[in-house]
Formats: C-alpha cells, structure tokens, sequence
C-alpha cells in the first residue's frame, strides 16, 4: 500500500507538509507538459520512452529546459550528443543488384551525380558532428540501413544534366508516400524545404516529385519510426555552378533543415517563386 502521506510530516510542520505536497504537484505537472510536448514535437527512434521520460525528470531536477519542450531553444550539447542523424550519399557504394558502382545522372563532360552527392553528404557530416551530433554516413545500398534507428535520416541526391527547359532549376524533397509516422516525416520535410530554400536562394519544385522520390527504397529498410526524407539538391545542367562551387551552402540548407526539425523550430512551405 502507498505510504500515508502523514508520515511525511517529521517534525510536526504543516508548512513543511505543504511545501513538499506542492513541489511534488509542481514536479509532476511539470513532468506530464513536458511529456506531452516533447511526443508532439519528436520522439527519437535511439530512445525508448524510460530512457526519454528519464531525460525530462532529469531537466526538472536540474531546473533546466528541455530543449523540445521549448519551441525555438537550440538544443544543449549534452542532448545533441545523445541523438544520431543519418545522412545517405546517393548513389555512393556499390549496387545492389549489379554489385558494380553506380554513378547515378552524368554531365557529357563526366561530372557525375555521386560527385555532387559525396561533396555536399561530406560537408553536412562534418557540420553536424561539430554541432554535436552523432550522425552516420552512409552509402545507398548500405547493410547499416536495415532497421536503422535515428532521430532523423536525410538521403542527398541531384537532379538531371539534361538541359530540360529554363524551368529546370531548383529542388525537390520529399518524405515517404507511405509511413508510420506521417507527422514527424512531414514535419522534417517542412524545415529541410524552409532552410534549404532560405539558405541556397533555389526554387522549390513541389510539383514534379516523383514516385521514385516518394517509394524511396531507404525509407522501407530503416526502423518504421524513424522519419526520414529525400532531396534532390539541385539540377545539374542549370544548377551546375552552383552545385559544385558552393557545396557547403547546399550543405548548411539541410543541417538548417535538420536542426529546425529537432529544436521544434517554426516553418513552412514557400510560395513557388515565379
């Protein structure tokens, strides 16, 4: 049976009592808003919910915020540290099917869609791991991605060398067609189209995402709860310049994007530029 709680009471002080009564009430709604939020914003796939509730009884008792439980706050090191991020190079490894490497689009000049995805898939590591993360890179076909658990996965690709039409400049993303965890997924895409478009200047082309983008074979072999998104970073013919001078901005765009998604950051969708 619970303890009656007039044991509590030790040295005859009902103020006493009722101090602890209220830091105990306090605690608890303390701990059920925070609960509440963080599960609305993110629940990282890496923690099991003891290990997340864990984290948040911790922050109380420290007198310090989570960062999910405010909308905004970047996050602490310590929290970063605790979260991985994977980041797939399209293309990059060897086929599955062909077990040969597989270059994805390629310029008549030889510039290569694996190129432009390793240089930009390289800078995001590297600017994520000096954030503090965890974050994994990783090839197409990679065995790691069976089952694989993350608080987010983004795969880089580029668009075609074709010289299509002076519509042919931009970006797409996309999240899977199918998910279980459509909020999250939708949400992740929403501050990678945000940032990214902020970052680059780039036109977002939300009407020619493909089923290729959308069944993304990468989104059926990682863990059902992890929410993860695909994006094609720029169109090689007309975006050429920009793709393969300035990879590090195509770069900060989708670490943008990540680190709005994980702070619970505001965004949206932009209105298509003309």
């Amino acid at each position: 049976m619970p303890e009656d709680h007039a044991s509590v009471v030790t040295d005859g002080s009902s103020e006493t009592f009722a101090r602890q009564v209220i830091r105990h009430l306090l605690k608890a709604l303390g701990v059920a808003a925070l609960v509440a939020t963080a599960f609305t914003a993110w629940t990282p796939a890496s923690l099991d919910p003891g290990e997340l509730v864990g984290q948040l009884l911790a922050a109380i008792e420290r007198q310090e915020p989570l960062a999910t439980a405010d909308p905004g706050q970047a996050m602490l090191p310590t929290e970063r540290a605790a979260l991985r991020i994977g980041i797939v190079a399209g293309h990059s490894g060897l086929h599955r099917t062909s077990g040969l490497p597989d270059p994805g689009a390629v310029c008549p000049d030889g510039l290569t869609e694996l190129d432009i995805n390793l240089s930009i898939a390289q800078e995001v590591v590297t600017m994520l791991q000096q954030a503090g993360f965890q974050v994994d890179l990783l090839e197409e076909f990679d065995e790691r991605l069976e089952g694989y658990k993350a608080v987010a996965i983004i795969s880089i690709h580029a668009d075609s060398c074709l010289p299509i039409n002076d519509d042919a400049t931009g970006f797409k993303a996309a999240a899977a067609l199918d998910t279980q965890v459509p909020d999250r997924s939708q949400r992740l895409v929403t501050c990678l189209v945000d940032r990214y478009a902020q970052a680059t200047q780039l036109r977002f082309h939300p009407t020619s995402i493909t089923r290729d983008m959308t069944e993304y074979h990468t989104f059926y072999e990682i863990d059902e709860q992890v929410p993860a998104a695909i994006i094609e970073a720029g169109f090689m013919f007309l975006d050429r310049e920009f793709l393969t001078e300035q990879p590090e901005v195509a770069a900060r765009g989708i670490v943008d994007g990540l680190l709005c998604y994980v702070n619970n950051e505001p965004a949206e969708i932009p209105e298509n530029q003309p």
